[in-house]
């Protein structure tokens, strides 16, 4: 039923146009007629006996039917460009022009009344033209502001706004909100720090001042929320208005971020309330579309750990790739499940594509590697809660060393094109378990890119903390105001760098096609944003009262993350968000031989040692183990290493 509607409705807006097309092509040619008349007029200062009336009115209608012709063939008569924009403006500067021309050449060979005088003066053709675009112009301008007034909304029943941001996401902002007659909300302060637009007016709505003014708006017009129109702000400026309009008791509403609307025109449905992701910033990614379809469009692309949150997202950016196979890896069948049913709609768990398998079964990840045959490996399956591996660093080492290792060796064996190991700021000046394992899975990859140069690109990927992750401080924070609270944070100083899933997965694509053997890639992640202000912002828009309870550093925590190591070097020579980084090798066979029926604190010595921390004696030759132990006690752990 909803077919019929549909076209019902575009046939009636078809009808509309095609009615204001017919009815500004009348004035149109209604303008040419009395232009010429009256600029010929003009010219004999209206001495009319001195015209040559008898040729002007054989002109006139020339000049109509190349009008016509020159409208028509420009498409200016065909409903190609909405009335009054520029574009349509444009065609009829340009139909109008030609036609002036054709006139002016035509004038010689049209007989008057006195052969003596052309039928139109020179300066009439000139004078009449601009004189007819003037009127066909004003008549279009009337228009669009008839259809604008009838499309805005009413001032009485809509919530009156102010709109940060005088910039094109102000201008798109203040022109969807005034052309939606269902608009909830009513612009009528414009606010912007840049001095200036003090005196612009953006279809009647003032810039009244900075954000200093915004308090004046508030009590002087009503305003009972505020538009915050700047796609790019980034967390610092957002949280600042939010701190104003929650003293002054009023909404907040954002434009969607720059990545979002990608060059999209602005509706009123697209202005939406304040989410976690603008609270703590918004990166603006540049991508080289090209690179990277050269290394993904046509190959085998394998990823580990494909049903956790980063490994989901990536497997739904590669896909629009086209690679020729994608190969999805989990030891959680209900994430590839999830997977699968977010790629293509349905999810039986009866293709190739999808691979149960456990990364630290290495026979089994070996043979499915020389059996499949992947060109690019995203590693990203890996133990990621800090707390837990500080109580368990041997199933850190397990999944995190090991299971790396293994896949590292699987794609050597298969002679991958490309390999990236996903890591985590974490690993920058390790103190704690999950930090140690994956500065020493940076170590083995940069290893096995100086011994096996030959079979392909090995490097890794690190950046911070992913929103909305599984297991995140952001998700810990909703479930704790839906219950009511408290929310709890570690310290008051603490900071985080923070950055949406779809922008970190964006730089780790990037980052495959630029990154150098051997090298650390680092994301820009923007400034580092302290938890107790989030928290405190969220507990600001729940429903009721929501306290805040510090509860201390947990252990291997720090107050501030690194995204670089002491001794490394902030380089960015190919990606303005991309640091390269050098990484020290670390020979895979003193992993193999570490001993897991170690003591726990021993184990967490061995990674020290291994992660270079500190400076420590040669571990001694031991035993190879390399258990394959089932991981039936740990499936929540395992799926990916989206960080929090």
């Amino acid at each position: 039923m909803a077919l019929p509607q549909i076209t019902s409705t575009s046939r009636r807006r078809s009808w509309s146009i095609a009615r204001s097309g017919t009815v500004l092509l009348f004035i149109d040619l209604f303008a040419w007629a009395i232009a010429l008349p009256i600029a010929t007029a003009l010219r004999y200062d209206f001495h009319l006996d001195q015209a040559a009336w008898q040729g002007l009115f054989k002109m006139v209608p020339i000049a109509l039917g190349i009008q016509l012709i020159a409208g028509f063939s420009i498409g200016l008569y065909r409903g190609r460009w909405r009335i009054g924009s520029f574009d349509e403006v444009s065609a009829l500067v340009t139909a109008t022009a030609i036609t002036a021309i054709i006139v002016s050449a035509l004038d010689n060979f049209v007989p008057g009344a006195r052969p003596s005088l052309r039928p139109v003066p020179m300066s009439a053709c000139i004078s009449g033209g601009i004189a007819g675009l003037v009127l066909m112009s004003g008549a279009r301008y009337l228009y669009r502001v008839n259809e604008e007034r009838y499309r805005r909304p009413s001032e009485s029943m809509a919530k009156r706004v102010i709109v940060f941001g005088a910039g094109d996401g102000g201008v798109r902002a203040i022109r969807a909100l005034l052309s939606d007659k269902e608009s909830p909300y009513f612009p009528v302060a414009i606010v912007d720090d840049d001095d200036r637009k003090r005196n612009l007016s953006i279809q009647g709505v003032p810039v009244v001042g900075g954000r200093s003014r915004i308090e004046w708006a508030v009590r002087t017009l009503g305003c009972e929320a505020m538009v915050i129109a700047v796609p790019s702000g980034d967390s610092a400026l957002v949280g600042e208005l939010v701190d104003i309009a929650d003293e002054l008791g009023i909404d907040v509403r954002v434009l969607p971020s720059v990545r979002e609307l990608f060059g999209a025109e602005i509706r009123t449905a697209d202005i939406r309330e304040l989410s976690e992701d603008d609270l703590l910033g918004r990166h603006k990614i540049e991508t080289d579309v090209e690179s990277i379809a050269h290394y993904l469009t046509g190959k085998r692309v394998l990823v580990t750990g494909a049903g956790g949150s980063i490994g989901s997202e990536l497997c739904r950016q590669l896909y629009r790739y086209a690679p020729s196979e994608l190969i999805m890896i989990d030891r959680d069948e209900s994430a590839l499940h999830a997977i699968q049913l977010s790629l293509h709609g349905r999810a039986l768990l009866d293709t190739p594509d999808l691979l149960l398998c456990d990364i630290r079964d290495r026979a089994r990840v070996h043979r499915l590697f020389l059996e499949r045959r992947p060109d690019v490996v995203f590693h990203a399956a890996a133990l990621k809660h800090l707390p837990l591996l500080e109580q368990h660093p041997i199933e850190a080492l397990k999944s995190n060393v090991w299971g790396t290792l293994s896949v590292l060796d699987a794609a050597v064996a298969c002679g991958v094109e490309r390999f990236v190991n996903i890591s985590t700021d974490k690993a920058a000046n390790p103190v704690s378990n999950l930090g140690y394992t994956k500065r020493i899975t940076e170590r083995l990859t940069a290893w096995t890119a100086r011994e096996h140069a030959q079979a392909g690109v090995f490097l890794s990927v690190r950046f911070g903390n992913v929103l909305g992750s599984r297991g995140s401080v952001l998700t810990a924070f909703r479930a704790q105001i839906e219950a009511g609270g408290p929310i709890t944070v570690t310290d008051p100083e603490v900071t985080r760098y923070f950055m949406t899933v779809e922008e970190a997965v964006q730089l780790v694509i990037q980052a495959g096609a630029i990154g150098r053997e051997g090298e650390a890639l680092v994301l820009d992640m923007g400034e580092p944003v302290r938890i107790a202000d989030v928290a405190r912002r969220l507990a600001s828009r729940a429903r009721r009262p929501i306290d805040i309870v510090y509860t201390g550093l947990r252990p291997g925590e720090k107050l501030h993350e690194d995204l670089l190591g002491d001794n490394e070097i902030d380089e960015r020579p190919v990606h303005p968000l991309i640091s390269h980084v050098q990484v020290p090798v670390l020979d895979p066979a003193l992993v193999r031989d570490l001993d897991s029926s170690k003591p726990a604190l021993d184990i967490v010595e061995m990674f020290k040692s291994l992660a270079g921390v500190r400076c420590a004696p040669v571990l001694p030759e031991l035993p190879t183990v390399y258990p394959i132990d089932d991981l039936d006690d740990l499936d929540d752990m395992s799926s990916s290493v989206n960080l929090h």
